[in-house]
């Protein structure tokens, strides 16, 4: 590195301790769900780079480590705060439907949904978005080159990373779709067989393709050579890629979505996001309550019913705003929200069916997240993903490209639920170009003295995760409490509470049955949230990873 940019970064460092806003800034954070991709964050930072560079090192380390939830050949969103003019920006990465996508394409002659076509090999893939999200976030916020911020993943995908019984455990969730695949299967399996923790996974193709992104600053992925042997790969299995999906794919900047829990600021994901928005309408359903006058079984059966509100308007109203007129305005006020209130009862379950059933209106994971904050309080939530455990389990040829299966995310037919149970309505219907409906939801929480940067993977129960830790938060909870708390979920249908293994107690379960709550307990517990917490006041952060993941996060 120059001795011009060192002497930047002193200075830099010189004004970190100087009042930046309302926020004294000295200390610098990183959380992500691999401990690889966490001290490739720090490395940049510590090289001179901002928040946005090492969110784009995570980011591309998450790529090479966790094959199993992020990837070059995915997509994601990036919450953004420049502390500088103190504006927040939300960056869509998401993938998008091919133009010869069309409504029907994953229904029999029959109009039955085939659910293998939406989730294994070329027609599952959507065209990918995070590449060019890595390349806005370098052109428009970094300090460092893209080069300089793709090369810790370069430097792991050359020469290789040891698995653990993470990667052992999604591996066997989808080693016989993997298997199917001969380029999937040489790189993420051990002579077709499950690597056992330990076992090295070297990708050189994909280091080359890193290189390529990096020195042509992502045009080689969606123009050059590099996308034609992608296109040709993925046509050749039978796909319906073409060149020109790749050279129209745009990154949408978007303003992200505001609201107020009582005092605390909510600054959270707009669609094709769903997650901002349930978020948001489940908080303020919970604002009409004193929660902390409730006993714990009460205090849970009130946030289910919110959750029940929010996952049944998920389902009707959203959808890429680009594509249908998204509500958000009304979903989001106070006044819809005391309707949706008005039909709660404290001591009794609601009924999902009782609800107006989705269409009914007028007319009118697997995944990965991250969170990081700079010395001079820039922030960065980035959530992202290929869907479930190695995605499509199909990589194009030649290029450690892992294809993602986002366009099981959309309808494929009104009503029908997808890999995560949720269903929808014409909404999130396939159409060429539409970007699918997502649950991610990168957030910050900003109260009178502390700001939380936060998010987690997992599907479906993402918004409901969300919701639990942003609770906890107001309620003044630590980081470690936040990514500890106990996880339970109501996504309207199917019309049961699903907690993880333990997640609730033998007097909660008798309680919430007694209101008349149907109860699923998962065999294992879920998410792996990221979390930054600042203190307004003195500048100090602290930290947490997940303690069901094997992420780690660092704090300097």
């Amino acid at each position: 590195m120059s001795y011009a940019r060192y002497k930047l970064h002193y200075i830099f460092a010189l004004i970190s301790v100087l009042w930046c806003g309302d926020v004294i800034r000295a200390e610098s954070s990183v959380a992500s769900a691999h401990p690889a991709a966490t001290f490739a964050g720090k490395e940049i930072l510590d090289a001179g780079g901002n928040a946005f560079d090492a969110a784009i090192a995570v980011a591309a380390a998450l790529a090479v480590v966790e094959p199993y939830s992020s990837g070059i050949g995915g997509g994601g969103f990036f919450l953004l705060h420049t502390q500088k003019d103190g504006t927040n920006l939300f960056v869509d990465a998401r993938e998008e439907a091919p133009s010869k996508a069309t409504a029907d394409m994953y229904l029999d002659s029959s109009g039955d949904f085939i659910r293998e076509r939406s989730l294994n090999g070329p027609l599952a893939a959507a065209i990918p978005g995070l590449p060019a999200g890595l390349v806005y976030l370098s052109e428009n916020f970094a300090n460092l080159t893209l080069h300089e911020n793709l090369a810790p993943a370069i430097r792991l995908a050359r020469e290789g990373f040891l698995t653990g019984d993470r990667y052992e455990k999604m591996a066997g969730y989808r080693v016989a779709a993997l298997r199917l695949n001969k380029d999937a299967a040489n790189i993420f399996l051990d002579e077709g067989n499950v690597p056992k923790a330990g076992f090295r996974v070297i990708q050189e193709d994909l280091a080359e393709t890193l290189e390529s992104i990096a020195v042509s600053n992502g045009e080689s992925f969606y123009g050059g050579d590099l996308a034609r042997r992608m296109v040709n790969s993925i046509v050749s299995d039978g796909g319906i890629w073409r060149i020109e999906d790749l050279k129209n794919y745009e990154v949408k900047i978007r303003q992200p979505l505001v609201s107020f829990y009582h005092d605390v600021k909510i600054i959270s994901s707009p669609p094709p996001s769903s997650g901002g928005v349930a978020l948001i309408e489940a908080l303020n359903i919970l604002e009409r309550y004193d929660l902390k006058k409730y006993e714990r079984d009460t205090y849970i059966h009130l946030v289910v019913e919110a959750m029940r509100r929010a996952y049944r308007d998920r389902a009707d109203y959203l959808g890429d705003p680009d594509f249908v007129k998204v509500p958000v305005k009304e979903l989001s006020s106070k006044a819809h929200a005391d309707l949706l209130a008005s039909s709660i009862s404290d001591t009794k379950a609601t009924p999902s069916s009782s609800l107006p059933q989705i269409g009914s209106r007028q007319k009118g994971s697997d995944t990965t997240h991250f969170s990081i904050v700079d010395s001079l309080g820039n922030r960065v939530a980035a959530t992202l993903s290929i869907n479930i455990p190695f995605g499509a389990a199909m990589t194009a040829v030649g290029t450690g490209v892992l294809l993602n299966n986002e366009m099981d995310d959309f309808s494929a037919k009104p009503f029908t639920p997808n890999t995560y149970g949720l269903v929808g309505a014409n909404a999130n219907s396939i159409a060429p170009g539409k970007r699918p409906l997502s649950s991610m939801t990168p957030t910050f929480l900003e109260g009178s003295d502390r700001i939380a940067i936060m998010g987690t993977p997992g599907g479906s129960r993402i918004i409901s995760m969300v919701l639990i830790s942003a609770l906890d938060f107001i309620m003044g909870a630590t980081p470690a409490e936040m990514v500890s708390s106990k996880r339970f979920h109501h996504q309207y249908l199917p019309d049961q509470v699903y907690f993880e293994k333990d997640g609730l107690t033998l007097f909660e379960k008798e309680a919430l049955s007694k209101k008349g709550h149907k109860l699923k307990e998962s065999s294992r517990n879920y998410g792996n949230m990221q979390v930054i917490v600042i203190d307004k006041v003195d500048g100090s952060v602290d930290a947490a990873s997940d303690p069901r993941g094997e992420g780690s996060s660092v704090v300097w």
